[in-house]
Formats: C-alpha cells, structure tokens, sequence
C-alpha cells in the first residue's frame, strides 16, 4: 500500500498543489478526497488517507493551504499550535479550496477512478458541503463543518449524496447554527444528518486528546457505509 507526498496540477494550470496520496494495493475504480482541518496534512490526515487506502480506495489529502503557507503541519493539542492554524483560517478563501477539490477530482478520473467521493473535517467538512453543492464529486462527508448554516442557500444546488456528522455540543457551531442546518437539509432527499450528543468538535480525530473514540468508531463507521454505497 504505497503513500508518497507529491504536487497534481492546480485548476489553474498554471501552480501544482502538494499531497499526499494512498494507493490500494490493487487498481481501485474508487477514490476518496481527505480535506484536512486547519491543521494541515499532518500525521492524522494521512493516517484517515492510509486508511481508506486500505479499504481499497485512492486516496489523497491536497494541502489547502498551499497558497500561504505550503507543508504546514499542526497539532491542535499545542496552544500555540492552534492559534497559528486559526491565523491561517483567517486568511484562507474557502471558494479556492472547492477549486483545489476539483483539480483533485479530476485529477483521480486521470488515475481510473470512475466514483469520486470527499470527506473532510472541521475547515474541510464545509469544504465537503460546498464540494457537494459546486462540483460533480459523487458522494461529500462532512464532519463538524464550520459555517454550513451561512451557505444553506446552495443547498439545491446539491445533486449527489452528501452525510454531515453534528456534535451537538460542538463549541466552534453553536444550537442556533444546528437548528438552522437541519431545518433547511432535513427535508433534502440528498442529506442524511447524524447527530452526536453530548460530543464536541474534533472528536473523530484519529489522535489526540479531542478524540471521543466511541464516537469516533460510530461515525466512521456510518462514513464507510455510505461511501461503500454511493461509490460501488
């Protein structure tokens, strides 16, 4: 199961964007878009993309933030770590990375992969939101995505399945947030929502002290069957 750390063409044309891609042991029809948090492609990213190179997808996680602030990693559980990360999401235009997602759809249809899905977490599950209304891609996961309750105006612009997982204790989306997501998707024959009592943000993160990991099993489990679904 080989992972290396490579550029694939910007939408551009003109920039390459670094990643890190895992590939399956066997060719696989089947690739899946690792979108980051704010913390970059670090360790617990590329162990999400080892993972579902296991389960016989191409995956690759495109470093975001590329355009300011290329390789960086960074752990949530060092303050000084996240303060940095949440600089970063300050300066970051969300609507260039929907175009990095589609330079990395188009380039795994180079690959052979016929069904593209994204999952992303934090910064990347409104990225998976914003892929699912904007793009082709087959099938979005989104994880505590921040912000989705001010984009719900594109939400009928979204033609392919798209899950989102809500902690409902999340401290970065508040109730008001939540209630305002699942009033506008609950009726979108699209969406399927999960909420997680009591959880806060980051807990399937595959490390560190915000992991919640019967949460985090519960999720991604539901994540693996619905990509196993819409992506067959």
């Amino acid at each position: 199961m080989p992972a290396t750390n490579m550029t694939i063409p910007a939408l551009d044309g003109t920039n390459r964007i670094p990643a890190y891609v895992a590939r399956p042991d066997a060719d696989s029809s089947r690739a899946i878009i690792v979108i980051p948090e704010i913390f970059g492609v670090n360790a617990g990213i590329r162990q999400k993309c080892d993972d579902w190179a296991a389960e016989g997808y191409l995956a690759i996680a495109p470093d975001i933030f590329w355009r300011f602030a290329p390789g960086v990693e960074l752990d949530p559980d060092i303050e000084a770590e996240l303060n940095e990360a949440f600089g970063y999401f300050g300066q970051y235009d969300a609507d260039d990375g929907v175009k990095d997602i589609e330079a990395a759809i188009r380039w795994l249809h180079s690959q052979g992969a016929s069904k593209v899905g994204c999952v992303g977490f934090c910064l990347g599950g409104r990225l998976a939101y914003m892929a699912a209304a904007r793009t082709d891609v087959d099938a979005s996961v989104g994880y505590y995505g921040v912000m989705i309750d001010q984009m719900l105006n594109e939400s009928h612009a979204i033609a392919n399945p798209l899950m989102l997982h809500i902690p409902t204790a999340d401290h970065l989306v508040d109730h008001d947030a939540q209630k305002r997501i699942h009033d506008a998707l609950d009726p979108h024959p699209k969406v399927t929502l999960h909420d997680y009592p009591g959880l806060d943000h980051g807990f399937a993160a595959t490390m560190g002290n915000r992991r919640n990991d019967e949460g985090a099993r519960l999720a991604d489990a539901r994540t693996r069957a619905f990509f196993a679904e819409h992506l067959a």
